[in-house]
């Protein structure tokens, strides 16, 4: 019997791990938080629950299907709190890497280390918020967009009273409708792209959403709720500056041209409590390039041809290897943030028996990472590829593709948001480095490496090793140069999460592991 391990219960896991158990396999899903559901699906704590909470969700009659099958079956075992550190890969090529986990609180100091060693594995990591930097990101009471629903659908509690949404993309309308949910006042949602852009955008993969009228249901539901709510939408503006003494009491708004600069002399002021910011999502790589995965750093380079085969000369700069450089052929046009693993048409990444699912292959919406789970499970147990609903799977994900390119068009990251930062503003927070700090180093250095400029600034070196950050630091790196950085990507972290010497200490011996 095939024995498959997920790791990430999102969209993307619970419907791999699903996938697989109807394919035949024995199933270890691994999560680290305390339930399924992932980031998409983050709900009320059983202690807690709510009367009505799947009007707290899309989808939510997906996961209580998803959710009970897995839970329920008895070649399951799901592992909740439990956090993947490292990732070993097969020196032989015959086997699925290896996985380091720990299972127990994160801050707990009694933690379970454990070993697993499967036939096949899926990621499904998903993706983080990724925030731009501003004058005064770092007061108490700016929040990721992510935070904010996250606060509002787990515990009912709003992030301030009345709240300013802004950055870029369609999910700052979900995080408008959290708040106004849990009783807050949006002051506004303000989209970074212009009407323009956006419309264009959308166009170029008019077909791919016309084939999803949910989606644009989805979006009507949004609309109706922000004009419900009095919220006033605006495109081409954001915030380019929070202010404050103790905690954020106002923010600046200005109107963005095309290239999101802030035009001069549309500034204005809107007093709030709290501000919530999205720039998109930034996928979790650090576990698939420890397993040797190779990278794409656009939608139009996933998919290739011969992943298979692993010859170099399929992969058109996609870095078979995973970790040294990502398309040194096209140095004009650095974009870090539009990152993700590789795959081929069946989610298969460049490591053999490795499947990669959901947001970590593309930002493409929880509907694309439900059929990319279902099948990168399916394949992972060994289940036919000839089966009816893998040709309807492939061809679903195909159209999710497009809509995922629309999205990057119309809402993707435009090189002028440099332009609202001062030489004060911070950006890295954790080490404290401020823009000036970083230009300077680049311009007297000359540097570049990733390796050279995290030595120099230490950019990347503090407690969230360069998850906030990173993405940030190399695009104001690679528009200074001109070109991508040499050197590991910043997502290279060989030790992918925080593990104590006493729980290294319990680690058995190579010759000692068994596995379950």
């Amino acid at each position: 019997m095939t024995r498959v391990a997920v790791v990430g219960a999102g969209p993307a896991g619970l419907a791999a791990a699903s996938a697989a158990l109807r394919a035949g396999a024995e199933v270890t899903l691994l999560d680290a938080a305390a339930a399924t559901g992932g980031q998409y699906w983050r709900h009320l704590p059983p202690s807690r629950p709510a009367a009505r909470e799947a009007r707290l969700h899309q989808g939510w009659r997906d996961f209580t299907m998803l959710s009970r099958a897995v839970a329920r079956h008895p070649r399951a075992t799901v592992i909740a709190g439990a956090q993947v550190w490292a990732v070993e890969p097969c020196a032989f090529g015959d086997r699925a890497p290896t996985l380091q986990y720990a299972v127990g609180d994160a801050d707990g100091s009694d933690r379970d280390v454990r070993t697993l060693s499967p036939d096949a594995l899926v990621l499904a990591t998903g993706a983080h918020d990724l925030t731009l930097p501003f004058p005064g990101w770092d007061l108490p009471g700016v929040f990721t967009g992510g935070a904010a629903q996250a606060l509002a659908k787990s515990e009912r509690v709003a992030v301030g009273e009345r709240v300013v949404v802004a950055g870029a993309g369609p999910f700052l309308l979900p995080v408008a409708a959290s708040l106004l949910s849990a009783g807050a006042e949006v002051a506004g949602v303000f989209e970074a792209s212009p009407a323009g852009t956006l419309a264009a955008g959308w166009a170029s993969g008019a077909a791919s959403v016309a084939a999803m009228p949910h989606k644009l249901g989805e979006l009507a539901g949004y609309v109706v709720g922000q004009l419900r709510g009095r919220v006033p939408y605006r495109a081409g503006a954001g915030v380019i500056a929070a202010h404050g003494i103790d905690r954020v009491e106002a923010v600046t708004v200005a109107a963005l041209d095309a290239d999101w600069r802030p035009i001069p002399g549309t500034e204005r002021v809107i007093a709030c409590d709290a501000v919530a910011v999205s720039h998109g999502f930034t996928p979790r790589l650090e576990l698939a390039i420890a397993a040797g995965c190779a990278l794409a750093d656009d939608f139009d380079k996933l998919n290739p041809a011969g992943l298979d085969g692993l010859d170099p000369a399929h992969f058109d700069g996609l870095n078979p290897a995973g970790l040294d450089r990502l398309n040194p052929a096209e140095p004009a046009a650095p974009r870090p943030w539009s990152r993700f693993v590789a795959v081929d048409d069946d989610q298969r990444t460049s490591v053999p028996r490795v499947f990669a699912a959901g947001e970590v292959t593309g930002i493409a919406g929880a509907d694309a990472a439900l059929r990319e789970g279902g099948l990168a499970g399916w394949l992972a147990a060994g289940g036919d590829p000839g089966d009816r609903r893998v040709a309807a799977a492939r061809r679903r994900i195909a159209r999710y593709r497009g809509f995922a390119r629309a999205l990057d068009a119309a809402h993707g990251i435009r090189p002028g948001w440099t332009d609202w930062l001062t030489r004060e503003t911070t950006v890295c927070r954790c080490e404290e480095l401020s823009y000036g700090r970083l230009t300077d180093v680049l311009e007297a250095t000359g540097s570049r490496s990733i390796r050279a400029l995290k030595l120099a600034t230490r950019a990347g070196l503090g407690p969230c090793q360069g998850r906030i950050c990173g993405r940030t630091v190399e695009s104001i790196a690679a528009a200074r140069n001109g070109a991508p950085l040499d050197g590991v990507v910043i997502d290279r972290r060989p030790i992918a999460a925080p593990i104590r010497f006493s729980e290294l200490a319990r680690l058995p011996h190579p010759e000692e592991r068994h596995e379950p």
